[in-house]
Protein backbone atom coordinates (compact mmCIF):
# COMPACT_ATOMS: atom_id res chain seq x y z
CA UNK A 1 0.00 0.00 0.00
CA UNK A 2 1.33 3.46 -0.91
CA UNK A 3 2.29 6.12 1.60
CA UNK A 4 -0.88 8.11 2.46
CA UNK A 5 0.94 11.40 1.89
CA UNK A 6 1.49 10.49 -1.77
CA UNK A 7 -2.25 10.04 -2.34
CA UNK A 8 -4.68 12.86 -3.14
CA UNK A 9 -6.28 14.70 -0.19
CA UNK A 10 -9.37 12.49 -0.26
CA UNK A 11 -11.30 10.90 2.59
CA UNK A 12 -13.49 7.94 1.69
CA UNK A 13 -16.41 7.08 3.95
CA UNK A 14 -18.53 3.95 4.20
CA UNK A 15 -21.67 3.18 6.24
CA UNK A 16 -21.85 -0.35 7.57
CA UNK A 17 -23.96 -2.82 9.47
CA UNK A 18 -23.01 -6.49 9.13
CA UNK A 19 -20.98 -5.98 5.95
CA UNK A 20 -18.24 -8.55 6.60
CA UNK A 21 -18.77 -10.04 3.15
CA UNK A 22 -16.82 -7.33 1.28
CA UNK A 23 -15.84 -4.52 3.64
CA UNK A 24 -12.12 -5.40 3.74
CA UNK A 25 -11.87 -5.47 -0.05
CA UNK A 26 -13.76 -2.16 -0.31
CA UNK A 27 -11.46 -0.48 2.23
CA UNK A 28 -8.26 -1.74 0.62
CA UNK A 29 -9.45 -0.67 -2.82
CA UNK A 30 -10.36 2.82 -1.54
CA UNK A 31 -6.92 3.20 0.04
CA UNK A 32 -5.38 3.00 -3.42
CA UNK A 33 -6.40 6.64 -3.84
CA UNK A 34 -7.79 8.00 -0.53
CA UNK A 35 -5.58 9.11 2.34
CA UNK A 36 -8.05 7.75 4.86
CA UNK A 37 -11.15 5.59 4.99
CA UNK A 38 -13.78 6.31 7.63
CA UNK A 39 -16.23 3.51 8.41
CA UNK A 40 -19.36 4.55 10.31
CA UNK A 41 -20.77 1.36 11.80
CA UNK A 42 -24.24 1.10 13.29
CA UNK A 43 -24.18 -2.01 15.45
CA UNK A 44 -22.59 -4.78 13.40
CA UNK A 45 -22.72 -8.18 15.08
CA UNK A 46 -20.43 -9.93 12.58
CA UNK A 47 -16.72 -9.27 11.86
CA UNK A 48 -17.29 -5.98 10.01
CA UNK A 49 -15.47 -3.77 12.51
CA UNK A 50 -12.42 -6.00 12.87
CA UNK A 51 -12.10 -6.59 9.14
CA UNK A 52 -12.41 -2.90 8.33
CA UNK A 53 -9.80 -1.92 10.92
CA UNK A 54 -7.41 -4.66 9.78
CA UNK A 55 -7.77 -3.38 6.21
CA UNK A 56 -6.74 0.12 7.30
CA UNK A 57 -9.98 1.97 8.04
CA UNK A 58 -10.83 4.11 11.04
CA UNK A 59 -14.09 2.77 12.48
CA UNK A 60 -16.58 4.95 14.36
CA UNK A 61 -19.60 3.37 16.07
CA UNK A 62 -22.80 5.38 15.77
CA UNK A 63 -26.52 4.74 16.09
CA UNK A 64 -28.40 4.64 12.80
CA UNK A 65 -29.72 8.12 11.98
CA UNK A 66 -31.23 7.45 8.57
CA UNK A 67 -29.64 7.29 5.14
CA UNK A 68 -28.75 10.91 4.43
CA UNK A 69 -28.15 11.86 8.06
CA UNK A 70 -25.69 8.98 8.47
CA UNK A 71 -23.70 10.11 5.44
CA UNK A 72 -23.72 13.70 6.68
CA UNK A 73 -22.36 12.53 10.03
CA UNK A 74 -19.65 10.62 8.17
CA UNK A 75 -18.72 13.77 6.26
CA UNK A 76 -18.09 15.57 9.54
CA UNK A 77 -15.70 12.81 10.67
CA UNK A 78 -13.48 13.10 7.59
CA UNK A 79 -10.16 14.92 7.74
CA UNK A 80 -9.94 16.00 4.11
CA UNK A 81 -12.33 18.25 2.14
CA UNK A 82 -12.53 16.03 -0.92
CA UNK A 83 -14.78 13.05 -0.15
CA UNK A 84 -15.49 9.72 -1.80
CA UNK A 85 -18.90 8.28 -0.92
CA UNK A 86 -18.82 4.47 -0.99
CA UNK A 87 -21.18 1.69 -0.03
CA UNK A 88 -19.75 -1.44 1.57
CA UNK A 89 -20.25 -3.41 -1.65
CA UNK A 90 -18.56 -0.97 -4.08
CA UNK A 91 -14.98 -1.77 -5.11
CA UNK A 92 -12.67 0.73 -6.83
CA UNK A 93 -10.54 -0.94 -9.54
CA UNK A 94 -6.90 0.14 -9.83
CA UNK A 95 -7.60 1.90 -13.14
CA UNK A 96 -10.33 4.03 -11.53
CA UNK A 97 -8.03 4.88 -8.61
CA UNK A 98 -5.44 6.11 -11.13
CA UNK A 99 -8.05 8.17 -12.97
CA UNK A 100 -9.15 9.83 -9.72
CA UNK A 101 -5.55 10.51 -8.70
CA UNK A 102 -4.90 12.16 -12.08
CA UNK A 103 -7.56 14.78 -11.28
CA UNK A 104 -5.32 16.04 -8.46
CA UNK A 105 -2.05 15.89 -10.38
CA UNK A 106 -1.78 19.68 -10.69
CA UNK A 107 -3.60 20.66 -7.51
CA UNK A 108 -7.36 21.02 -7.06
CA UNK A 109 -9.56 19.31 -9.68
CA UNK A 110 -11.22 21.49 -12.29
CA UNK A 111 -14.74 20.68 -11.03
CA UNK A 112 -16.36 20.33 -7.60
CA UNK A 113 -18.07 17.00 -8.18
CA UNK A 114 -17.59 13.92 -10.36
CA UNK A 115 -19.90 11.04 -11.25
CA UNK A 116 -18.82 7.40 -11.33
CA UNK A 117 -20.35 4.78 -13.58
CA UNK A 118 -21.79 1.88 -11.59
CA UNK A 119 -21.25 -1.60 -13.02
CA UNK A 120 -23.25 -4.35 -11.31
CA UNK A 121 -21.42 -7.61 -10.65
CA UNK A 122 -24.13 -10.28 -10.32
CA UNK A 123 -23.48 -13.50 -8.37
CA UNK A 124 -23.95 -15.44 -11.63
CA UNK A 125 -21.67 -14.61 -14.56
CA UNK A 126 -19.40 -11.64 -15.32
CA UNK A 127 -19.99 -7.97 -14.37
CA UNK A 128 -22.61 -6.29 -16.53
CA UNK A 129 -20.24 -3.81 -18.18
CA UNK A 130 -22.56 -2.85 -21.02
CA UNK A 131 -25.84 -3.02 -19.12
CA UNK A 132 -27.67 -0.80 -16.64
CA UNK A 133 -25.36 2.23 -17.05
CA UNK A 134 -26.23 4.20 -13.92
CA UNK A 135 -23.98 7.04 -12.80
CA UNK A 136 -23.76 8.21 -9.20
CA UNK A 137 -22.23 11.42 -7.88
CA UNK A 138 -19.53 9.96 -5.66
CA UNK A 139 -16.46 12.23 -5.58
CA UNK A 140 -17.01 15.79 -4.35
CA UNK A 141 -15.64 18.82 -2.53
CA UNK A 142 -17.49 19.01 0.78
CA UNK A 143 -16.66 22.71 1.08
CA UNK A 144 -19.12 23.29 -1.76
CA UNK A 145 -21.52 20.33 -1.71
CA UNK A 146 -22.97 18.28 1.14
CA UNK A 147 -25.20 15.31 1.69
CA UNK A 148 -28.84 16.12 2.56
CA UNK A 149 -29.85 16.27 6.20
CA UNK A 150 -32.52 13.65 5.52
CA UNK A 151 -33.36 10.27 7.01
CA UNK A 152 -34.82 9.01 3.72
CA UNK A 153 -32.62 10.44 0.96
CA UNK A 154 -28.86 10.07 0.62
CA UNK A 155 -27.86 11.61 -2.71
CA UNK A 156 -25.95 14.87 -2.97
CA UNK A 157 -27.67 18.25 -3.05
CA UNK A 158 -26.11 19.73 -6.20
CA UNK A 159 -26.40 23.51 -6.72
CA UNK A 160 -28.18 24.56 -9.90
CA UNK A 161 -25.82 25.00 -12.84
CA UNK A 162 -23.07 22.80 -11.38
CA UNK A 163 -21.21 20.76 -13.99
CA UNK A 164 -20.81 17.07 -13.13
CA UNK A 165 -18.22 15.34 -15.37
CA UNK A 166 -18.38 11.55 -15.64
CA UNK A 167 -15.23 9.52 -15.07
CA UNK A 168 -14.50 6.87 -17.69
CA UNK A 169 -13.55 3.88 -15.54
CA UNK A 170 -16.46 2.19 -13.74
CA UNK A 171 -16.74 1.22 -10.09
CA UNK A 172 -17.76 -2.40 -9.50
CA UNK A 173 -20.95 -2.82 -7.46
CA UNK A 174 -21.40 -6.25 -5.85
CA UNK A 175 -25.00 -5.37 -5.13
CA UNK A 176 -26.39 -8.76 -4.09
CA UNK A 177 -25.47 -12.35 -3.32
CA UNK A 178 -28.69 -13.81 -4.74
CA UNK A 179 -32.17 -12.65 -5.72
CA UNK A 180 -33.51 -13.29 -2.21
CA UNK A 181 -30.83 -11.00 -0.77
CA UNK A 182 -31.74 -8.32 -3.31
CA UNK A 183 -35.46 -8.55 -2.56
CA UNK A 184 -34.83 -8.25 1.19
CA UNK A 185 -32.57 -5.26 0.58
CA UNK A 186 -35.20 -3.60 -1.61
CA UNK A 187 -37.93 -4.17 0.97
CA UNK A 188 -35.80 -2.67 3.75
CA UNK A 189 -34.79 0.39 1.74
CA UNK A 190 -38.25 1.10 0.37
CA UNK A 191 -39.85 0.71 3.80
CA UNK A 192 -37.53 3.42 5.13
CA UNK A 193 -38.24 5.72 2.19
CA UNK A 194 -41.99 5.21 2.43
CA UNK A 195 -41.88 6.14 6.12
CA UNK A 196 -39.79 9.27 5.66
CA UNK A 197 -40.72 10.72 2.27
CA UNK A 198 -43.53 13.28 1.84
CA UNK A 199 -46.83 11.51 1.25
CA UNK A 200 -48.11 11.42 -2.31
CA UNK A 201 -51.86 11.89 -2.95
CA UNK A 202 -53.99 8.79 -2.51
CA UNK A 203 -55.26 8.87 -6.09
CA UNK A 204 -51.70 8.84 -7.37
CA UNK A 205 -50.72 5.94 -5.13
CA UNK A 206 -53.76 3.91 -6.19
CA UNK A 207 -52.88 4.50 -9.84
CA UNK A 208 -49.27 3.43 -9.29
CA UNK A 209 -50.26 0.36 -7.30
CA UNK A 210 -52.40 -0.88 -10.19
CA UNK A 211 -50.36 0.23 -13.20
CA UNK A 212 -46.88 1.02 -11.91
CA UNK A 213 -45.26 -2.42 -11.70
CA UNK A 214 -44.98 -3.10 -15.46
CA UNK A 215 -43.68 0.43 -16.04
CA UNK A 216 -41.00 0.05 -13.36
CA UNK A 217 -40.04 -3.31 -14.84
CA UNK A 218 -39.79 -2.12 -18.44
CA UNK A 219 -37.69 0.90 -17.45
CA UNK A 220 -35.07 -1.49 -16.10
CA UNK A 221 -35.47 -4.35 -18.51
CA UNK A 222 -35.62 -2.36 -21.76
CA UNK A 223 -34.18 1.10 -21.15
CA UNK A 224 -31.31 -0.17 -18.98
CA UNK A 225 -30.55 -3.03 -21.35
CA UNK A 226 -31.13 -5.92 -18.97
CA UNK A 227 -32.88 -7.84 -21.76
CA UNK A 228 -29.34 -8.54 -22.99
CA UNK A 229 -28.69 -10.68 -19.92
CA UNK A 230 -31.30 -13.37 -20.44
CA UNK A 231 -33.33 -14.94 -17.65
CA UNK A 232 -31.15 -13.54 -14.86
CA UNK A 233 -31.38 -10.02 -16.27
CA UNK A 234 -35.17 -10.47 -16.34
CA UNK A 235 -35.14 -11.64 -12.70
CA UNK A 236 -33.01 -8.70 -11.60
CA UNK A 237 -35.22 -6.16 -13.39
CA UNK A 238 -38.36 -7.70 -11.92
CA UNK A 239 -36.95 -7.67 -8.38
CA UNK A 240 -35.99 -4.00 -8.64
CA UNK A 241 -39.45 -3.20 -10.03
CA UNK A 242 -41.17 -5.04 -7.17
CA UNK A 243 -39.11 -3.08 -4.67
CA UNK A 244 -40.15 0.21 -6.28
CA UNK A 245 -43.79 -0.90 -6.34
CA UNK A 246 -43.60 -1.83 -2.65
CA UNK A 247 -42.78 1.78 -1.85
CA UNK A 248 -46.11 2.83 -3.36
CA UNK A 249 -47.99 0.16 -1.41
CA UNK A 250 -46.28 1.04 1.87
CA UNK A 251 -46.96 4.73 1.36
CA UNK A 252 -50.62 3.91 0.67
CA UNK A 253 -50.75 1.95 3.93
CA UNK A 254 -49.08 4.86 5.72
CA UNK A 255 -51.94 7.14 4.62
CA UNK A 256 -54.45 4.88 6.34
CA UNK A 257 -52.36 4.16 9.44
CA UNK A 258 -51.79 7.86 10.06
CA UNK A 259 -55.48 8.61 9.52
CA UNK A 260 -56.38 5.87 12.02
CA UNK A 261 -53.93 7.30 14.55
CA UNK A 262 -55.30 10.82 14.03
CA UNK A 263 -52.10 12.29 12.59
Amino acid sequence: MTNPETRPPISAYIRTKNEARLVAEVVRAALQVAREVIVVDSGSTDDTVRLAEDAGAKVISMDWLGTGKQKRAAEDLCEHPWLLDLDADEVIPAKLAAEIAALFQNGEPAHKIYALRMIIAPPVGEPWRHVDPDHRNKLYDSREIRMPDSAAWDQLDIPSGTQVPKLKTPIIHYAFTDIGFLLTKQERNMTQRAKSAPLKPLWQLRFRMIFGLPVYFLKRYILKGLFLKGAYGFSFAMTIAIGRWLKDVKMYERHHFEKKDGK
